[in-house]
């Protein structure tokens, strides 16, 4: 990789080359080595401040460093991190009984990463599905969205519509009915006396900050209700503070039977992840039935439970959607000069660049040399999801720097 990279720095050429001949290349990143981070603020090895605009797909939503979670994780390294769940912990209870709290649901899960929230919840309407619903054994089927990201395990990747994330990892869990996002008779048209759950992003993040139009997510949840099926969101990107409210979810006035939380849950140090619903419905497991090792563990539901306790802050919320109002009338100005459409869920936005400017790789590569750091998918989409605690001159500065890449690339 750093033949192809001219003009690195030594460190940052060490550090490339050990990436290259010794990880797994199942990622592609940016030649940019980070190696301290404060807030919104990222500084690489060789001393280089960057503005972080992707926040860790989500998972830094508070910023790198937070003081209340920083405090939060040493307290609780001076006890107790890890005894498994063969006993108790005086930090779960706390936490589960916390967050329940704050989405107004009975119990909680807890895993570790969004993937184990999304198969734990896949697991569970399967089986409320067989002992609530009465589908037959080994019928029941959930629909899901084409579009959709949900993790990168095989059931997972089966059902994606992304020929990377499943092309070579096949044969696929079968069970799952994909239909196109956004088009509630399509769904309609898929429930069957087998369709347990319906799962899907309230937003698609991974798709390029896609928003569904009005009124979609409460169609979903009528047809739901019709079906007698469970609609679980996946709230692991979108929740949690990411487009301004607590759950993109509740922001269209729905309530979902089940939410599918990661990323921001574990406040950027360690991996939290959670499946949350009323007792009807996580009621159907039973001892030796799903688990985890470090599910549960006391370090990390200690610092989850600081990030429920900074969640009851309405000022956090209140700020992110002042984000939201900065983010997207400064980048609505930028369309027609470079950039062919924007989306945005708070401060959140895909943005689609003028593919005769070059990839969305091209203009991340050039967005990190004046200082920004994004991330692109597919082609010639990049997104932006700066931690809730940036400010709005901090914004401006990025927004600024991606109309000089695109003046630039014109």
């Amino acid at each position: 990789m750093t033949a192809t990279l001219p003009g690195l720095s030594p460190e940052t050429a060490l550090h490339e080359d050990l990436m290259e001949r010794h990880s797994a290349h199942n990622y592609h990143p940016l030649p940019v080595v980070v190696a301290e981070a404060e807030g919104a603020w990222v500084t690489d090895v060789d001393g280089r401040r960057y503005l972080d605009c992707l926040a860790g797909y989500s998972a830094l939503n508070f910023g790198h460093r937070h003081p209340a979670l920083v405090a939060a994780a040493h307290r609780q390294l001076d006890r107790v991190t890890l005894t498994s769940r063969a006993f108790g912990n005086d930090r779960i209870g706390p936490f589960c009984a916390a967050l329940a709290q704050l989405l107004d649901k009975d119990m909680v899960l807890v895993m570790n990463t969004g993937a184990e929230a999304v198969e734990s919840g896949i697991k569970v309407a399967r089986k409320w599905g067989y002992e609530v619903r009465g589908v037959a054994h080994d019928r029941a089927r959930i629909a899901v969205m084409a579009g959709g990201f949900h993790g990168r395990t095989t059931t997972i990747v089966g059902f994606s519509t992304d020929p990377d994330a499943r092309g070579g990892f096949g044969p696929f869990t079968p069970g799952f009915d994909v239909v196109p996002y956004g088009d509630a008779d399509a769904l309609a048209a898929a429930m069957t006396p087998d369709t347990v759950g319906v799962l899907l992003e309230p937003v698609q993040g991974e798709a390029g900050v896609v928003v569904p139009p009005p009124g979609y997510l409460a169609a979903v949840r009528r047809i739901c209700d019709r079906a007698g099926a469970l609609m679980i969101a996946d709230e692991v990107q979108s929740g949690l503070g990411r487009t301004g409210h607590l759950l993109a979810t509740r922001s269209a006035g729905v309530d979902a039977d089940v939410y599918l939380l990661g990323k921001a849950l574990g406040g950027g140090i360690v991996p939290l992840s959670a499946v949350v619903a009323d007792e009807a419905v996580l009621g159907v497991l039973h001892p030796g039935q799903h688990g985890s090792t470090f599910g549960g563990n006391p370090l990390a539901c200690a610092v989850g439970s600081a990030v429920v306790d900074l969640l009851a802050d309405p000022a956090v919320l209140t700020h992110a959607r002042s984000l939201g109002r900065v983010l997207a009338a400064r980048l609505d100005e930028l369309v027609g000069h470079g950039v062919v459409a924007v989306r945005t869920a708070g401060p959140w936005a895909g943005i689609d660049v003028d593919p005769r400017l070059g990839s969305g790789r091209d203009v991340c590569t050039a967005l990190a040399r004046r200082g920004v750091l994004a991330k692109d998918t597919h082609g010639a989409t990049l997104r932006l999801s700066p931690p809730l605690v940036a400010t709005a001159d901090e914004l401006a500065l990025a927004v600024d720097a991606l109309a000089a890449v695109l003046a630039d690339l014109r």
